[in-house]
C-alpha cells in the first residue's frame, strides 16, 4: 500500500488543491492531507475550521483522509509510515520552490519520494493567495472556492 501525503495551510481550500487531491486519490491507495500553520501568512480560518472544511470537500473519495500536522511534514511521514509527498505545481516559479524543498526533505529522510502534479490548465491561476486578495477587496471568489468555504466566510468579517 502506497500511502502519500499532500500538505498545505489550505487557507482557503480552492478547486486548485481539490483537483490535486482527486488525482493524488486516483494515483495512490491512501492520501493524507495535512493541514498545517503558517506563521508568514495572515490566515482566514483557523486550522480546526481548514480541517472541517477539507473534510467536507474530501468525503467522496473514501481513501482521502484530513490531519492536522504540528511538525515537519517529514516527522509526520515516518510516523504514519507514509513514503510519497504530493505537490501541486502552476508554473516555473513552483518547481523552483518546490524542487528546493524537496531535496531538503529528501536530506531529512532519504526515504521520502515527491510527486509532483502539474495543475489543471484550467485552475493554473487559482491561488490562496489571490484569493485572499480578492476577498480583500470585495470581489468574487464563488468560481475559484468550493461552497463549504464560501460558507464559512459568511458572517465574517472581509481581511483588513
Amino acid at each position: 500500500m502506497i500511502h502519500a501525503v499532500f500538505p498545505g495551510t489550505f487557507d482557503p481550500l480552492t478547486f486548485g488543491h481539490l483537483n490535486i487531491i482527486e488525482r493524488a486519490a486516483r494515483l495512490f491507495d491512501k492520501l493524507t492531507v495535512i493541514v498545517a500553520e503558517n506563521r508568514q501568512k495572515i490566515l482566514l480560518f483557523t486550522v480546526e475550521e481548514r480541517i472541517v472544511i477539507l473534510q467536507k470537500e474530501t468525503a467522496i473519495w473514501a481513501n482521502v483522509f484530513v490531519e492536522r500536522c504540528d511538525s515537519l511534514v517529514v516527522h509526520f511521514m515516518k510516523a504514519h509510515h507514509a513514503k510519497v509527498i504530493v505537490r501541486g505545481l502552476r508554473n516555473s516559479e513552483d518547481f523552483s520552490y518546490e524542487a528546493e524543498i524537496a531535496r531538503i526533505n529528501r536530506i531529512l529522510e532519504p526515504y521520502v519520494e515527491t510527486c509532483f502534479l502539474i495543475s489543471d490548465p484550467s485552475l493554473s491561476i487559482v491561488s490562496s493567495s489571490a484569493v485572499r486578495e480578492i476577498l480583500h477587496f470585495g470581489g468574487d471568489i464563488s468560481t475559484l472556492v468550493p461552497q463549504a468555504v464560501l460558507l464559512q466566510l459568511q458572517n465574517r468579517p472581509i481581511l483588513a
